[in-house]
């Protein structure tokens, strides 16, 4: 289990790493286009939020807790989503398609999470939609045949690798200090949340995601794979020792 000073670090140096070639120019076709651009748009969108509501949940949580480097880590983790917005901004710019203000699945997101406080709540739902963000930039990634854009969603899915184990660590942390029995219920909950999103995720990127080279069985044994590698390596031994 790594300590905020650890991420800290880590995220001030991965700031520093430069993946995107951005002397390459964009080269993208007019079928691609239409293929990919709404769900590229959307996600640029999702990309840009400012991040307040989940500082003003690490806050809390830190005072808590005692670990004030902890609200410095999300903030660099905030910064680090930011840049890919701003990365995937840039392109939208660089083949003249528009930024959009907004997308249903962004507002209902946010509508969530304006009314949360809770870091449990916060971390199961960034775990959930990082684990779709690496199928999704992977699809994005084999969709296309810019490289420009390759390298954006490469960079972008380096990121996401260490996103995850952030909030996976910190998950756990939250889930360890539970009793016997929120730990139970927790684990249906958790399960339940985790494949209803991902579902939701789905059904609004579907075009992009086949054009990935995905099915909706093999998006969801990919989703599978995430559930076991995150929640359920979090759930998994506790509620074993229940029986």
């Amino acid at each position: 289990m790594h300590t905020s000073n650890y991420w800290i670090a880590h995220f001030k140096v991965n700031a520093t790493e430069k993946r995107v070639n951005w002397s390459l120019k964009p080269v993208i076709t007019p079928k691609e286009i239409v293929t990919i651009l709404p769900s590229l748009q959307a996600w640029q969108l999702g990309e840009t939020s400012e991040g307040k509501h989940l500082i003003a949940a690490s806050e809390k949580y830190a005072c808590k807790i005692g670990d004030a480097k902890y609200v410095d880590a999300v903030k660099l983790f905030i910064k680090e989503e930011q840049k890919h917005g701003y990365n995937l901004g840039r392109y939208l710019d660089g083949i003249g398609q528009a930024r959009i203000k907004q997308d249903w699945g962004d507002s209902l997101f946010r509508k969530v999470r304006y009314f949360n406080t809770n870091m449990e709540l916060w971390t199961l739902a960034v775990i959930i939609v990082e684990s779709t963000a690496q199928i999704f930039y992977q699809a994005l990634k084999d969709a296309t045949g810019c490289e420009l854009l390759k390298d954006i969603c490469t960079d972008i899915l380096i990121d996401e690798a260490h996103h995850i184990i952030f909030q996976t660590e910190r998950l756990a942390i939250i889930f360890d200090g539970k009793n016997n029995f929120s730990k139970g219920w927790r684990k249906i909950a958790y399960k339940y949340f985790f494949y209803a999103t991902s579902s939701l995720v789905w059904f609004a990127h579907r075009k992009l995601f086949k054009a990935g080279g995905n099915t909706f069985t093999t998006y969801t044994r990919k989703m599978e794979y995430k559930y076991v590698k995150t929640l359920k390596r979090i759930t998994g031994p506790q509620i074993m020792q229940l029986a």
